[in-house]
């Protein structure tokens, strides 16, 4: 009998509490997020429907705003965030989406849904809790 391979999910292990910040806050805006919710990612919010999701991170700060010497509170978000970011599905395999975070060293994926950001994802949870489900399944 030829067994159906066990499949894991994005969803599966995304992370659905995540911090959001307009692209017009200051980088210390985006500090004072970061802080309070314990996090080093943020989302950037789309300006309208046909603009795309940005991403900032405390690596993106350091090295645009702390190494060149400039003031937190008169740099904007919109100025360091990436943008677009590589998104992934719910539906994605989690094999597939480590592959991805390997091959464009990514440190977080938002995950989109219908246009809309559902939940985060990592390596950490990719392989903390993907790999943890997929023991307990065999």
């Amino acid at each position: 009998m030829i067994t159906k391979p066990v499949v894991i999910r994005v969803k599966d292990v995304m992370k659905t509490e995540f911090g959001t910040i307009d692209g017009i806050a200051t980088v210390a805006e985006a500090l004072r997020t970061m802080k309070a919710l314990k996090t080093s990612v943020l989302i950037v919010n789309k300006r309208h429907d046909d603009d795309e999701y940005g991403l900032i991170n405390s690596g993106d700060i350091a090295r645009h705003v702390l190494a060149k010497d400039r003031a937190p509170e008169r740099v904007n978000v919109y100025e360091i965030m990436s943008k677009p970011v590589i998104s992934v599905h719910p539906d994605m395999d989690i094999r597939y989406c480590s592959r991805l975070f390997a091959d464009y060293n990514l440190v977080r994926a938002p995950v989109i849904a219908n246009r809309e950001v559902i939940g985060m994802v990592s390596p950490n949870s990719l392989v903390l809790d993907g790999l943890y489900l997929l023991s307990e399944q065999r």
